[in-house]
């Protein structure tokens, strides 16, 4: 056990500069890796099952981009579809934040890519017994000094009371430890803003008040130091959400469920765990930015914007590898475009720090080296990786090319009073990036490269405003997207889902036992679905997947599901991903009296309707080519 101030950080600041990746690692604390078997280890033996670490590609959910938290696969059942593994539920989740992107490199704690442990109750244990076990863990399991621990509680409003029960239950836990935990000295009450969570503004959506966990990493006093106020030097490492409310027409009412939502960053935790001040000197990053030094030949250390590109391209690096793992290809739509978007962004940060070669593909074997150890089958898919990067990079170099021919044309068209005008040779690299993907600074040696005098400064403010304005935009449809929930499951969304297994096993009778679902996507108004094919389907073959549909819907057949052990669900024939992780216990949705007997049988939380005859006939509307041998087909109700 820790008692106060036993726990010593091994570096009082920064690595040297010219730290090898050897010193960095030897000298560090706990291993990420150790740190995740001592959390899922702690939670087991208090009775919580373990769940897989799923897909970042969301499954069926068009209201989110990316899994962007643990709770992610879990919104069924917060909602109170019984799990097939029970109340007590703890895992480590692979997530992507893409709108924080404009925040790494300059901070030494934001990574668009991550990995958020998490527990949760479903209606079992509730606010004594997560604050207890949260805080045993982390001063008793990975020794942090319980002096540098500090939690926000939600203060209250005229919708819910102030969470008294939080702070008390914090105050004891910390006199364990001989710390006086009073409020404005450790504990904290902050507003709605900052301490209380929601999935969303309708009716019925779920709600309540968390307390946030934050660690000292600030130099000198911290004693009454507030963590909203002090953000610098407070790092959140962990945030308790207890879903105790239901939104009302007017305000909140008491669930009587109550669900507890802990996650934690297995980043973060790495960072103070190690000693660090900063996440990219943790062994989760440091490997690459080593590498980068040795490819560059410049120091991590050296400047500012040094340290920001190599941020930048470990980051970057990280969050691709994983996508790729996934089964994401860069393209033009969703998560393709994004893949492809952070892709071409290293190969500019990388020209930045001179490196002209492709960089991407110089950093896979440390990308893969840093994750393998929790996806072990990354190395079997290294090759496939090294040649999905290769190939984009081709790509870039060629609208490279393409745009210099048309950088060229541009500027032969404009006169002097053009070259004194900021704003309209902005607009101009704004609509070239927009085209091609042209880089504004390329565009801007472009120009003066042909001896004309170009004023940096204000091509460079007005290009950031046109980008900052198109950031926005970007940003706030992904808000709008998150505040939709994180699942949707209004009544049309949820028939949908059921269409999909009907739909599938369709295609498995017209086409063959090949067809498999590669990847879903449901809004309000259709639904998507991809499948291996060498071609697409013909006029016939779309009227007979029709006629099937609408045969299941007029029959009436009811739709059951149950929980079962997951080699039999396998024995009996229940269809499954097979790029995803299940745990031994499933739930298999079943449309038939039976499930021998079972029109379709499959692995999947749910929710669905209960009986066909609640679906409508359905159309489908377009089909397209997404590679080579993957079909995507769309359709909606009539």
């Amino acid at each position: 056990m820790v008692r106060q101030g036993s726990a010593k950080p091994l570096f009082a600041g920064s690595i040297p500069a010219q730290a090898s990746k050897n010193y960095l690692l030897v000298n560090t604390g706990m291993k990420s890796e150790e740190i995740l078997k001592k959390y899922l280890n702690y939670y087991i033996s208090k009775g919580h099952k373990q769940i897989p670490n799923v897909s970042l590609v969301p499954e069926g959910d068009s209201t989110l981009l990316f899994v962007n938290s643990g709770m992610f696969p879990l919104v069924p059942y917060l909602s109170g579809e019984p799990h097939p593994l029970g109340k007590r539920l703890v895992n480590v989740q692979r997530s992507l934040r893409f709108e924080d992107i404009e925040d790494v490199g300059n901070t030494n704690r934001h990574t668009i890519a991550f990995h958020m442990l998490g527990n949760w109750s479903l209606g079992d244990y509730f606010k004594k017994e997560q604050l207890l076990w949260i805080y045993e863990f982390l001063i008793e399991g990975l020794k942090l000094d319980p002096n540098k621990l500090f939690a926000t509680v939600f203060a209250g409003d005229e919708y819910a009371p102030k969470d008294e029960e939080s702070a008390e239950i914090i105050k004891e836990v910390m006199k364990k430890y001989g710390i006086d935990a009073s409020e404005g000295v450790r504990i904290f009450p902050c507003g709605r803003k900052d301490n209380w969570w929601q999935r969303g503004e309708s009716i019925g959506e779920l709600g309540g008040p968390d307390s946030e966990i934050f660690y000292y990493v600030g130099e000198g006093s911290y004693e009454g130091k507030s963590p909203s106020e002090n953000q610098d030097d407070f790092l959140e490492i962990g945030n308790s959400v207890f879903m105790q409310y239901r939104k009302i027409d007017g305000g909140w009412e008491p669930l009587s469920q109550k669900n507890v939502d802990f996650g934690g960053g297995l980043e973060r935790l790495a960072l103070v765990t190690q000693g660090r001040k900063d996440i990219f000197e943790t062994d989760n990053f440091w490997p690459l930015i080593d590498r980068i030094q040795k490819i560059s030949g410049r120091d991590y250390h050296e400047s500012s914007e040094v340290k920001r590109s190599m941020r930048i391209l470990a980051d970057h690096m990280r969050a691709s590898v994983m996508l790729a793992m996934d089964g994401v290809l860069p393209g033009n739509k969703d998560q393709g475009y994004i893949l492809r978007r952070i892709i071409r962004r290293m190969i500019k940060i990388g020209r930045n720090i001179g490196v002209e070669k492709n960089i991407p593909s110089m950093l896979i074997d440390e990308a893969v080296s840093i994750l393998d150890w929790l996806y072990p089958s990354l190395k079997d898919k290294k090759t496939e990786i090294i040649n999905i990067f290769s190939t984009e990079e081709e790509k870039f170099f060629k609208v490279l090319s393409l745009g210099i021919k048309e950088s060229e044309k541009i500027i032969s068209r404009l006169n002097d009073k053009d070259f004194n005008d900021p704003d309209k040779l902005a607009d101009l690299s704004f609509n070239l990036f927009q085209s091609l993907g042209y880089p504004p600074d390329i565009f801007l040696e472009d120009m003066k490269n042909k001896g004309k005098y170009i004023d940096s400064r204000g091509f460079n403010k007005a290009v950031d405003s046109k980008f900052k304005k198109h950031q926005e935009l970007s940003r706030s449809g992904s808000e709008m997207k998150f505040k939709g929930g994180l699942m949707d499951q209004s009544e049309r969304t949820v028939k949908y889902h059921t269409a999909t297994h009907i739909l599938q096993r369709g295609l498995i009778n017209i086409l063959g036992n090949h067809i498999c679902q590669l990847g879903s996507n449901i809004t309000n108004e259709r639904l998507r679905y991809d499948f291996p094919n060498p071609a697409k389907l013909t006029d016939q073959q779309i009227k007979e997947l029709e006629n099937y549909f609408n045969d299941i819907v007029i029959r009436k057949i009811p739709v059951n599901f149950i929980i079962m052990p997951k080699r039999k669900a396998q024995e009996i024939g229940a269809m499954y991903l097979k790029n995803e992780s299940y745990p031994d216990e499933v739930k298999v949705y079943y449309i038939g009296d039976s499930i021998e007997k079972a029109v379709s049988k499959e692995f999947c939380g749910g929710p669905h309707v209960q009986n066909t005859s609640e679906l409508g006939g359905i159309e489908i509307y377009k089909q397209e080519k997404i590679g080579d041998g993957k079909m995507r087909i769309y359709a909606r109700f009539k």
